[in-house]
């Protein structure tokens, strides 16, 4: 099962907007986004090695993570606001190569049934300009990379 990532930045919003579908239960999905194993294995370019320093994955813990490549290291932290198990996390994004420029991400996971879910996001930036930013840097096409990598480790 392949499905599209559908991304949307309404004009005049600090929001991004997402949906993907994934060909495997609400809590294989979730769990894919709870444990620290399972999660560097998707998450990120796959031509970058992940390091996690820190995974508190409960109501008001924390992680940060590092991708590296030969060019350098690229860290990232934040705070689990909320974690509802198999439901909803809500937690802030920052990469510490732009500090101070945090996002507030909202993930819901939803049943389809007959084993698919489905991930809807709501990512919302701190200014027009840097939810820009984002949208240029190639965001999109590195999403698309980390689910598909995601698609793939929930049917292994």
């Amino acid at each position: 099962m392949t499905n599209a990532l559908d991304l949307m930045a309404p004009v005049d919003t600090l929001a991004m907007d997402f949906t993907r579908e994934f060909a495997a239960s609400r809590q294989a999905l979730f769990r894919a986004h709870a444990e620290p194993d399972l999660v560097a294995r998707w998450l990120g370019p796959g031509d970058l090695k992940m390091t996690i320093d820190r995974w508190d994955f409960r109501t008001g813990g924390g992680y940060r993570y590092v991708h590296a490549d030969a060019d350098g290291e690229y860290a990232f932290n934040g705070v689990f606001h909320t974690v509802r198990e198999n439901e909803l996390i809500i937690q802030t994004f920052e990469f510490e190569g732009a500090p101070d420029m945090v996002n507030i991400e909202f993930l819901r996971f939803e049943d389809l049934g007959a084993d698919c879910s489905r991930l809807r996001g709501r990512s919302i930036c701190p200014s027009l300009e840097a939810r820009d930013g984002l949208l240029s840097s190639g965001m999109e096409g590195g999403m698309v990379e980390a689910y598909d990598k995601l698609d793939a480790l929930l049917r292994a």
